[in-house]
């Protein structure tokens, strides 16, 4: 491995392995993989209960026994943030329903539905969770804290229960701020069952907690990042030719249940079906030369990573061992603006810059990078706010984000390599290394 690899990969990790050097002819690092079995990936997790011999789910073990759930005490800090909030925008209560923001605020775990179940959060004053009366025995299993839950038979209006709550927190008119995911139904029922109150985007309340992560939180995607590379290692060391995408994706999900992981995403683009970045119809399978570009994810806790790695099977071209280096040094020079106070778009702006130099694009034109450099990332895959051209949001310590530049050449092939980061006082930290090579794309 070359040095400037090593340095740039362990340069932006507050702890990274060492690097040892590497002498004579490189062995091939699929048929190193499979002759050391799955200890590379014991080397890299620490913790890991993994055999150094074989590659089989076997050698694999949960990595993830250590990994702290959010405590009942953070996320009444969060819902005493929220409520600090409101009141500097004057904003009455926040609306929430189930998804993301319900578990984030108050643990409890449900799906959505015809049936509006959620919770309020006033700006003064107790949460209070609303559901379908044969439901309540399910939902108060997961909630964290709190007792005050409303509930509503079939044949009644639940925004109306909405409406109850309000009332008995003593507010008669104001704005109710609305989570930003909350689909139309509810937020038009909720505006008709208490129309002395603005229903308005609580996205600023939400936002404003969500967007910044504790060390709790940084500590769980940590694990889950743990969890893809090392289930990544194991897919590398069992690769083989004429294997299609549904044979690929299987071996990851299953490494990564294996882990410790909740599997959430495992995409897999063979050959000229990388040049398309969410992927194509066309039949696919693994070929000498032929590109792999894999994006995948788990969670753990309910914190999430994402990560694409791109290598080829067999012999690289020429061609694609440049398009593969332009990548890298694009995400190389992401980790170098991440910088705290730098606004989220300059990000983008540099590597799209920096790529349009090498004759790519210009701009969002292929081939080139034809997506965003990024995205937030927490409890879901995807969060405000992202790194694309325009976004004025200044960086600050906590935020999450995802770096994956792409270049992509349709009818050819396309490159995709992504690592997740965060964002501290000193600038940015990555929760995985960064693919070292083209040749060794796991180090």
């Amino acid at each position: 491995m070359r040095k400037q690899d090593c340095d740039q990969a362990s340069r932006y990790r507050s702890e990274s392995p060492k690097s040892g050097s590497i002498t004579g002819e490189i062995m091939n690092k699929r048929e190193f993989l499979k002759l050391s079995g799955a200890a590379g990936v014991a080397a890299a997790v620490p913790g890991s209960a993994i055999a150094a011999s074989g590659s089989s789910l076997d050698d694999l073990a949960s990595i993830t026994g250590d990994a702290m759930p959010i405590a009942v005490d953070e996320r009444l800090a969060r819902v005493d943030k929220a409520q600090r909030l409101m009141r500097q925008a004057g904003i009455d209560a926040l609306l929430l329903e189930a998804g993301s923001a319900l578990i984030y605020f108050s643990g409890v775990r449900w799906w959505r539905s015809e049936r509006f179940t959620g919770a309020v959060i006033p700006a003064e004053g107790d949460i209070a969770f609303v559901t379908p009366y044969f439901e309540e025995p399910s939902v108060r299993e997961s909630m964290a804290f709190g007792d005050d839950v409303r509930t509503w038979h079939e044949h009644e209006n639940p925004f109306a229960v909405v409406a109850g709550i309000l009332a008995d927190r003593g507010l008669k008119g104001g704005k109710i701020g609305v989570e930003e995911t909350v689909r139309h139904f509810i937020v038009d029922g909720v505006q008709k069952a208490a129309p002395e109150f603005r229903v308005i985007s609580g996205k600023e309340i939400t936002r404003g907690c969500r967007m910044y992560k504790s060390p709790a939180e940084i500590a769980l995607m940590q694990a889950a990042n743990d969890v893809t590379m090392a289930a990544y290692r194991h897919v590398y060391a069992n690769i083989d030719k004429d294997m299609l995408p549904s044979d690929i994706s299987s071996l990851m999900t299953q490494a990564t249940r294996v882990l410790g992981g909740q599997p959430q995403f495992a995409s897999v683009l063979l050959n000229e079906a990388s040049a398309y970045p969410h992927g194509t119809g066309q039949t696919q399978h693994l070929k000498d030369g032929g590109v792999i570009l894999m994006d995948c994810g788990c969670a753990v806790h309910d914190y999430e990573s994402d990560i694409s790695r791109t290598w080829v099977f067999g012999e690289a071209s020429g061609k694609q061992k440049d398009v593969w280096n332009t990548v890298k040094r694009g995400q190389e020079m992401a980790m170098e603006a991440a910088t705290v106070g730098t606004p989220a778009g300059k990000v983008d702006d540099v590597v799209r810059a920096f790529y349009a130099s090498k004759g790519f694009g210009p701009d969002y034109q292929t081939p080139g990078l034809s997506h965003r450099l990024g995205h937030g990332i927490g409890m879901d895959g995807h969060e405000p706010v992202n790194f694309v051209r325009g976004e004025k949001t200044l960086l600050a310590p906590g935020m999450c984000f995802s770096n994956e530049p792409g270049i992509y050449i349709f009818g050819e092939f396309g490159v995709r390599l992504e690592d997740c980061l965060y964002i501290t006082e000193d600038g940015p930290r990555l929760f995985s290394e960064l693919s070292p090579s083209l040749e060794m794309p796991f180090g």
